[in-house]
């Protein structure tokens, strides 16, 4: 059964994937470090994890199958997961994929880099409405992709 994990701590749009979880009869399994409130449905489930360093993303990794889908902002998760043959999606609605990932990390090493060099400072830009419009075309997208490629 296809299941949407949420890399869950800063995600801005896990209304959005309940929203379209439902509507497609699909489970979610958010995973984070504390404890949220999450409505009270049989078909989504918090994962807490303890604190460590990329423990909720190693949870994350070690629990999904080949095509369940992965909702993150971090690109090195991104990158594990694709590896298992999932897809991701960014919380801005851009999908990440083997024909785009090598860039996406080498851009996130020489940004590092950057800021560690003190040259750049500030974080991504806000997220915007159109960021949350993107992200749901692209959920739709993704999920019939999916069933289309995998039917049950």
């Amino acid at each position: 059964m296809l299941n949407i994990y949420v890399d869950a701590d800063a995600c801005p749009v896990k209304r959005e994937v309940y929203r379209v979880a439902e509507r497609y009869n699909l489970s979610v399994t958010l995973v984070s470090n504390t404890w949220m409130q999450v409505p009270e449905k049989s078909w989504i489930t918090l994962e807490v994890v303890g604190g460590n360093l990329d423990e909720a993303d190693d949870w994350i990794v070690d629990h999904l199958t080949p095509h369940d889908i992965v909702i993150t902002a971090d690109i090195l998760l991104a990158s594990r997961c694709l590896k298992k043959e999932a897809y991701v999606i960014g919380i801005t609605g851009k999908s990440f994929t083997e024909n785009n990932i090598g860039n996406a990390v080498a851009t996130r090493a020489v940004m590092s880099d950057l800021r560690d060099m003190g040259e750049m400072t500030g974080g991504p830009p806000p997220f915007q409405n159109k960021d949350r419009s993107n992200f749901l075309q692209e959920l739709d997208r993704v999920i019939q992709l999916v069933r289309r490629k995998y039917p049950l």
